[in-house]
């Protein structure tokens, strides 16, 4: 468990109070797909109920990858009254080697989520911390990239996210199933 200073506590007790956030275990997998369902639906997507099959597939990703503790980590914060509430999750990707990046590993940070009842208490900031830590001393990325939201991009651009000096470019192939 990590403990790190935030804005405040979910009692709001102040600036500066310590937030704990832990490493997911692989019986934190449902809370997991529970906050991608909170940040994909904010993001205007269409996430169905809780029994949509992309929850099925996305708690079977997360299982697959909990034990690959040198290429795969979640951090999170949980409440005593809601369970998880805030997480932030971490992969690392392999590239062709580079004289940049020789071992061509690149980090990927995603699922950066808080629960709408304990926004701006500095959770997310606290497990973005924690993953960034993790990315840091256990692994060998010396670049880490994410996409950020609007709301998001103030946070990550506090740790010193900037953007790439060759612009990320995306094409779709094919729709996904309705």
């Amino acid at each position: 468990m990590t403990t790190v200073a935030a804005g405040h506590t979910d009692g709001g007790s102040g600036p500066g109070r310590p937030v704990s956030v832990r490493r997911a275990t692989i019986a934190d997998v449902g809370a997991l797909v529970r906050m991608r369902a909170l940040m994909l639906a904010d993001m205007g997507m269409d996430v169905g109920d809780d029994t949509a099959a992309w929850r099925a597939d996305s708690a079977r990703w997360f299982a697959d990858r909990m034990p690959r503790a040198d290429e795969f980590a979640a951090f999170l914060v949980e409440d005593t009254e809601l369970g998880v509430v805030a997480c932030a999750v971490g992969a690392c990707d392999v590239h062709a080697p580079s004289p940049s990046n020789p071992a061509g590993l690149h980090g990927h940070v995603s699922n950066v989520s808080t629960d709408p009842r304990r926004r701006r208490l500095g959770y997310a900031r606290a497990c973005v911390d924690a993953l960034l830590t993790w990315f840091r001393q256990e692994t060998r990325v010396p670049v880490v990239g994410l996409n950020a939201t609007g709301d998001g991009a103030g946070l990550y651009e506090s740790f010193g996210f900037a953007p790439p000096a060759n612009p990320s470019l995306q094409l779709r192939t094919a729709r996904p199933p309705a």
